[in-house]
């Protein structure tokens, strides 16, 4: 199964989206004639697997290389670089040139940045006296489609840059994306924005608008009904909590990378020792669509029942005579036996994760940090685990929910905790624990926590939820279950979906005023009408909100373009597709993201490595 996902069943033509990225990358390779060696930032490498395979590069005579600081080792003549527009790995490259130059050799240099140069990186070439032998250019790709309703802007360090740096380079990229999506599918009528980054890029696509206006004349009826724009920052408290699904929790142990895992060749049955292997994770799998958004404990019981009715089904068919439509029927499940193995075995690998009581623990911690009302208890685990020096990235995520959900700590405890991790890590973190608290992830307490009067008000713990027929988005955290276990359920509604939800008025457990909720939700708020679409419906008018309960005209779903910036997990995207799936819901629905984060990914990219 390929790692380029099929788009066919898209709500809108992502495809094309996918096919001109490949065909600007396409004449890039063209247009450096004959062999050349193609060195690609390694974080760019996953995004360029959604799009062309290597082989393809490789067609157009480009021998494929990592760019790291080393000196590229090739015969040809040619060199094509491909990078983001970051200091350090310009600094890489004119390390290259310079090696190149010392040892005598000439060669053509070309640079193209993603997905446009900065004006310091330029500097730096300047500085360094090799502006003058590179080519340089852009390879625009502002966003790649994931999967069928999922694109990434692949800005991993927005919510730290924006955050910490002050650098709002990355909601300029944002805005610059969702404009580009609008000459090819229509001025978006309705955006509406919660949190300062999410205003801020609503701001900047006004602008933008102005300043090269989609040609609403010519478009006919926009095919993106509203933009929503949500800010990381509203709730950093969804992805320091332990996803519960199962394409959440894959992502959790094993880290889903551009649509795929990458585990030991042995955990999915191949007998090859220390081999490495890709599994891609995409709705082209139809048995991973079925199942990536349950929870975890359903899909063990949906995998076990496949497992007894194919075992069933050979049984009959090697006891008993069969018609030749019943052989054919018998054949055509046999053809879904290798999905069926693949995920058995990554379940029965996540069983092991999911077993340990330091899992079971670290759930029982976070339902108990969610809950607030403990504080002596989460404060002594945070400090036990610091003395035990678990891994600092497990600490920091649990001590930024602690945090969090107190409005900060007070300034002895802060001191304190602050003075035992630098002990315990090392001083070289002091720089990391400087951009939590200018993120204000980790900070002084300098007012009274609102948490529990958000928590209270928007119901966001809830006492049950049936993991198997569930009725509301809170099963993605549902606590986990196994025969030998039963662990208390965190049950909690995003802060941000709750957003989402009271904008289009989804099925919920309450209803509650928009003003009401926006007052309470962390943030800035805006809400613009553009284009003069008079015929164009609202969020309050379209089927299935409070306003209205008639159908669109033509009889198709409106589609709305949900954005998170600084990152969405797993989990909270299958509870958007479950509130879409819900009866009487009329939107389709597709998520933009600065990038597929979890709680540890989040926390990584504020740790400052030094050295």
């Amino acid at each position: 199964m390929s790692q380029i996902p099929n788009l066919e069943n898209a709500p809108i033509n992502l495809s094309a989206i996918r096919a001109r990225a490949q065909a600007e990358l396409e004449t890039i390779l063209k247009n450096v004639r004959g062999d050349k060696c193609l060195v690609i930032d390694p974080k760019l490498s996953g995004s360029l697997s959604l799009l062309v395979q290597s082989s393809e590069l490789k067609k157009h005579g480009a021998e494929l290389r990592h760019l790291t600081a080393e000196p590229i080792q090739t015969d040809r003549t040619k060199v094509v670089y491909l990078v983001r527009a970051q200091i350090d790995l310009i600094k890489f490259i004119c390390s290259h040139i310079h090696n190149d130059t010392s040892k005598g050799l000439h060669r053509e240099y070309y640079l193209y940045f993603v997905p446009r140069r900065a004006v310091v990186c330029e500097k730096v070439l300047e500085e360094e006296k090799v502006h003058e032998l590179l080519n340089i250019g852009d390879f625009p790709l502002y966003m790649i489609p994931l999967d069928e309703d999922v694109l990434s802007f692949e800005l991993d360090l927005a919510q730290k840059e924006y955050l910490a740096d002050g650098d709002a380079t990355s909601l300029w990229h944002i805005a610059k994306a969702i404009h580009n999506l609008e000459f090819s599918f229509g001025l978006i009528p309705n955006v509406r924005a919660k949190g300062k980054a999410a205003t801020r890029v609503a701001d900047i696509l006004n602008r933008m608008q102005a300043e090269e206006p989609v040609n609403t004349s010519d478009m006919g009826i926009p095919e993106i009904n509203t933009l929503v724009l949500l800010d990381r920052e509203v709730d950093m408290v969804t992805p320091m909590c332990s996803q519960l699904t199962y394409e959440g929790l894959l992502d959790e142990f094993l880290g889903v990378n551009n649509g795929a895992v990458e585990l030991d060749a042995s955990i999915m049955g191949v007998q090859q020792e220390g081999k490495k292997i890709k599994v891609p994770l995409n709705s082209s799998d139809k048995l991973f669509k079925e199942i990536r958004d349950l929870n975890f404990e359903v899909v063990v019981q949906v995998l076990r029942q496949k497992a007894t009715s194919m075992k069933q089904d050979y049984t009959e068919i090697s006891t008993t005579s069969q018609t030749v439509s019943e052989l054919k029927d018998f054949v055509k499940k046999l053809n879904s036996l290798p999905e069926m193995t693949r995920h058995i075995n990554l379940a029965q690998h996540l069983s092991t994760f999911t077993s340990k009581p330091s899992f079971l623990g670290r759930l029982d911690m976070e339902q108990t940090l969610v809950e607030a009302q403990s504080y002596d208890i989460c404060f002594d685990y945070i400090e036990e685990m610091i003395h035990k020096q678990e891994p600092l990235v497990n600490v920091l995520r649990l001590l930024i929910l602690f945090s969090v959900t107190n409005s900060g700590l007070p300034k002895k405890n802060f001191d304190y905790l602050r003075r035992e991790l630098l002990h315990s890590y090392g001083f070289e973190h002091i720089a990391t624990l400087n951009n939590l608290e200018k993120a204000g992830l980790f900070r002084k307490q300098d007012s009274r926590s609102n948490w529990l009067t958000i928590k209270r008000a928007l119901q966001l713990v809830v006492e049950d939820t049936d993991t198997a027929n569930p009725n509301d988005i809170a099963y993605v955290f549902s606590g986990y279950t196994e025969e030998r276990h039963l662990y208390p359920n965190i049950n909690f509604h995003s802060l941000q979906l709750i957003f989402y939800s009271s904008v289009f008025a989804c099925n919920l457990s309450y209803r509650r005023p928009i003003e009401e909720i926006l007052r309470l939700l962390p943030g800035p708020h805006s809400e613009i009408k553009r284009g003069g679409y008079a015929s164009i419906p609202s969020y309050e008018t379209l089927p299935g909100s409070l306003n209205s309960s008639e159908k669109l005209a033509d009889g198709r779903r409106s589609l709305v373009l949900v954005v998170f910036i600084g990152g969405v997990t797993f989990a909270e995207i299958s509870a958007l597709r479950f509130l879409c799936s819900q009866e009487g819901m009329a939107y389709d629905l597709i998520v933009g993201t600065t990038k597929i984060v979890n709680g540890q990914a989040l926390t990584e990219t504020f740790i400052e490595k030094l050295g």
